[in-house]
């Protein structure tokens, strides 16, 4: 199975997520708040499909690139998962990097906070993004789904249902 950005962005919120998502069990369409974060991820700059370009990787996609300054846009609803966020944006720029296509770094945009993190690839990064991709390969091709996390996090979770279907 191809690695894509979502996985990699599941990956530093919940393994179970991860796991479910990976293994065809969608509960996305059913949450207004996947719903409202696609709202504004479509809405937010709207004249921006003319300037930048999407591109596909290896089953990677970015919605904006901009080629002519080799930055990364990613727009976000909030900055609740940033860390998750962060990770994505890196794995883009890893993954243009990994094609020869110059990036020097993202751009992560979110309109409703009117705010924006810079983010940039180290060598660091170029090693955890390795170890990440093994660690997302160990849990996807596991026989068992992880456990439930049981954090804040999960109420908002288009999988809260599934997760909790047991408990009263």
């Amino acid at each position: 199975m191809s690695i894509t950005a979502t996985l990699i962005n599941l990956y530093h919120v919940c393994h179970r997520e991860l796991w479910l998502h990976a293994h065809g069990i969608r509960m996305e369409s059913n949450s207004e708040t996947v719903a409202e974060g696609k709202f504004i991820g479509d809405t937010a700059y709207p004249q921006r499909a003319e300037k930048y370009t999407q591109i596909e990787l290896d089953g990677v996609k970015i919605d904006y690139f901009d080629a002519k300054n080799g930055i990364v846009h990613e727009v976000k609803k909030s900055d609740k998962m940033e860390t998750a966020a962060i990770a994505q944006v890196k794995y883009y720029l890893w993954k243009l990097e990994q094609h020869g296509i110059a990036a020097s770094h993202g751009i992560i945009e979110y309109p409703r906070l009117r705010r924006t993190e810079r983010v940039e690839l180290d060598d660091a990064d170029r090693k955890a993004i390795g170890d990440w991709v093994a660690d997302i390969d160990r849990i996807i091709t596991s026989e068992h789904c992880p456990g439930v996390i049981r954090k804040p996090v999960c109420r908002s979770c288009s999988y809260c249902e599934y997760c909790y279907a047991d408990e009263e």
